[in-house]
């Protein structure tokens, strides 16, 4: 990081931009290896769109990375060890070997001397190699794929596949539980030494004062209760790793889910989405806790009731008849406390949602003088809680006490009728010790069971409101196909688009129809209100047309991986975001290992480089949580560096400029002068300094296109000359026309 910022320290202000070192073509190895790969298979894909998929950024060079990005185009990989070249199966071929010093090579056949590969830093073609070199450069780790099938159009059958995210997960992790099961088994086993024990001791140590058989019987015990505590120990560990390995894979998967949502599909409330995220800790916790072991006890109690009958006869009948009373009565309490915890959940995510309004409102908060009116809310909120978190905690205290009780009652129960089996000659007082310990061995899991289905509830809502979350459509669904089509011409197209946010009951954009030619330099103006960010947006691809078509390069952006849109259009939005961090890492959000001088030269384009010397930290400077630690001039400058960065062939910009003092404008202006003239640029402003760069107007009002021609031809027609009539309503006049 000194590095990056003493780099910045000694730029030169006046430099220009074509005068700094563009970003070197760097691709992991793997990656190409891993494009060559699909290729072969079958399924073509674009470097830039296999990069855009990579975990941690395009530069990252791992290869687990490399496949978990492939999965998207159907591609199932693994990396497995193979000690030599003999052991691939030639059936498995093409597959990719890993190389020594980081590289890797595509195998597609091998013979007894040489080998087939393709070497992707010498292209695409094949060529044969010395199978004894290659053996010496390989590092025994090979990647295999296949492709997993598609169905057609005539495979209409919907099947419901929301609640597999979850229970399939789970499901690949069972084996893990083998071990549980087998140590549960002779954990369960194990426990019946207690009882033995007693009973051998009072029926045949005590009366025949045999010393040395109750050493005996004390060290058997002794070492059962050893092997019961490893075991236990050794249990917990598999619930533990099994339980961890499923919270990394679910956690991505709704992680994966978020990321990818349509953007007319967030849900409105972002606390109370967040709040639903946090529900799959309360899931986690049930399913990587004692509630499973639990459950693996259960089938111990019908041994546990046969040995008490085996001994004690009838005595079986006691805990017999309190396990359905048990689960009968738990049961009943936990659907009278359903209501109360589904009330306690929604206010939860309620508070939630004001929570997170609070926060990042709070400067405005504190400016208008609203805390106590948002007390008043937080506290209502909060005695409601309150009150449905009382209710559901006294029907699962009330749920733990019956089930107590009931095996009190057991244990009473035993003893009493057991003593009138001792008086009756059919059982012993060693036998009746003996039934006592194994009936509260059988109770245990009962009242185990009745404190998991409290938790239960809770389980159940988070479960419910994550399915709902993983039923949101994703930028990924849909029955089209997204095709990579390479090259392109920038340029756009709108076809009678219409579109309107979720919600809303007035369209945003109506009947819009223009075409922007590649390297056209355009100017969106209008009043607030009238459509012209959504119109950045549809461009952007950040939402599709709900009537009509938009292109780009004559393609419609529904048939274009969204990555691919993306990849190709430098999108600076009117609202910007800077995450918590440093200045380089929100400039280099989508790829923190790109290279310094792509990052100064970004950051001296958009006019950061100033500020950024300036700050004691550099580029290495902490921006806060939403950038709160800039101003909003400097972090829209950070953010347009980050439109920037990677040298678009098209540049949208809304309101670039609006937080910025005019000298840093003009700045910016002049250095966007330089690099467009080869780009399409569309501009979204309401600053009359920012005109300069464009040579076409289109005026918004309404959802619609009021005007569209050259620059000086539109400004003449909004302002006129005194004489000219004003425009009519609904047009932009002289004083509106500005607004955003």
């Amino acid at each position: 990081m000194s590095q990056t910022t003493s780099l910045l320290a000694g730029a030169d202000q006046d430099i220009l931009p074509e005068t700094i070192p563009e970003r070197a073509d760097h691709v992991p190895p793997f990656a190409r290896s891993l494009g060559t790969l699909l290729r072969l298979l079958g399924r073509p894909v674009s470097m830039p769109l296999l990069l855009s998929g990579i975990l941690g950024g395009p530069s990252v060079n791992s290869p687990e990375a490399c496949l978990r990005a492939a999965r998207r185009w159907g591609l199932d990989g693994r990396i497995v060890h193979r000690k030599s070249l003999s052991d691939i199966s030639s059936l498995v071929l093409p597959c990719i070997l890993l190389l020594a010093g980081g590289r890797s090579c595509v195998l597609l056949s091998r013979d007894a001397e040489t080998a087939e590969v393709v070497l992707p830093e010498e292209g695409e073609h094949a060529k044969r190699v010395p199978l004894a070199d290659l053996e010496a450069e390989y590092t025994g780790y090979t990647a295999f794929g296949s492709l997993a099938g598609r169905l057609d159009a005539r495979a209409n059958l919907r099947l419901p596949v929301t609640r597999r995210w979850f229970w399939d997960v789970i499901a690949h992790y069972l084996p893990l539980y083998k071990h549980v099961i087998i140590a549960t088994v002779i954990i369960n086993l194990l426990g019946v030494a207690s009882s033995l024990f007693a009973m051998n001791v009072y029926d045949r140590v005590v009366p025949n004062q045999a010393e040395e058989t109750l050493w005996v019987l004390a060290t058997g015990v002794l070492f059962a209760y050893l092997v019961d505590f490893i075991l236990r120990n050794v249990r917990g560990y598999f619930v533990d790793m099994a339980g961890r390995n499923a919270d990394v894979v679910l956690s991505s998967k709704l992680m994966s889910k978020v990321l990818s949502l349509r953007m007319e599909a967030k849900p409105d409330s972002t606390g109370g989405l967040v709040n639903n995220l946090s529900g799959f800790e309360a899931l986690r916790e049930f399913f990587s806790s004692g509630s499973l072991v639990a459950l693996a006890d259960m089938p111990f109690l019908i041994i546990f009731l046969w040995l008490i009958a085996f001994i004690g006869g009838p005595l079986a009948i006691v805990p017999l008849a309190a396990v359905p009373l048990m689960i009968g009565l738990g049961l009943l309490l936990q659907l009278a406390a359903r209501r109360s915890a589904a009330q306690n959940y929604l206010l939860n995510m309620q508070k939630h949602a004001l929570l997170v309004e609070i926060v990042h409102g709070l400067e405005t908060v504190k400016i208008t003088g609203a805390e106590s009116r948002l007390l008043y809310l937080w506290e209502q909120l909060s005695d409601m809680s309150a009150e449905t978190t009382r209710q559901s905690r006294r029907y699962a205290t009330l749920t733990l006490s019956v089930s107590g009780g009931i095996s009190q009652l057991v244990s009473v129960g035993v003893i009493v009728w057991g003593v009138y089996l001792i008086i009756a000659g059919s059982l012993t007082m060693g036998g009746l010790i003996a039934c006592n310990i194994l009936a509260g061995r059988a109770m245990a899991p009962l009242m185990q069971l009745a404190g998991m289905i409290s938790r239960l509830q809770q389980s159940r809502l988070s479960l419910s409101a994550l399915n709902a979350i993983m039923e949101l459509p994703t930028e990924d669904d849909g029955d089209e196909e997204h095709v990579d089509f390479g090259l392109l011409q920038p340029a756009f197209s709108f076809e009678n688009a219409e579109f309107s946010y979720p919600n809303a009951k007035k369209k945003a954009l109506e009947g819009i129809s223009f075409s922007i030619r590649p390297h056209e330099k355009v100017g969106i103006v209008g009043r607030m209100g009238s459509g012209k960010s959504t119109l950045g947006r549809l461009m952007a691809g950040l939402y599709a047309p709900q009537a009509g078509t938009v292109r780009y390069g004559g393609v419609d952006i529904r048939q274009m991986d969204p990555a691919n849109l993306r990849g190709r259009i430098g999108f600076l939005p009117q609202d910007v975001t800077l995450f918590y961090g440093n200045i380089r890492d929100n400039i280099a959000l989508d790829d923190p290992g790109i290279e310094d001088q792509m990052v100064l030269r970004a950051a001296y384009l958009a006019g950061a480089s100033d500020f950024i010397r300036a700050l004691p930290g550099g580029l290495g400077a902490q921006v806060g949580e939403r950038g709160m630690s800039l101003s909003g001039g400097q972090r829209q400058s950070v953010a347009l560096a980050r439109a920037l960065l990677h040298d678009p062939e098209v540049l949208i910009l809304d309101e670039p400029t609006s937080n910025m003092d005019k000298g840093t404008e003009r700045l910016i202006r002049d250095r966007l002068a330089k690099i467009t003239a080869n780009k399409t640029l569309v501009l979204i402003t309401h600053r009359p300094g920012l005109l300069d760069l464009v040579d076409r107007l289109i005026v918004v009002e309404d959802g619609k296109i009021i005007a569209d021609g050259p620059r000086e031809a539109v400004l003449r027609a909004l302002n006129g000359p005194p004489s000219v009539p004003k425009p009519e309503s609904g047009q932009l006049s002289p004083a509106a026309g500005g607004q955003a």
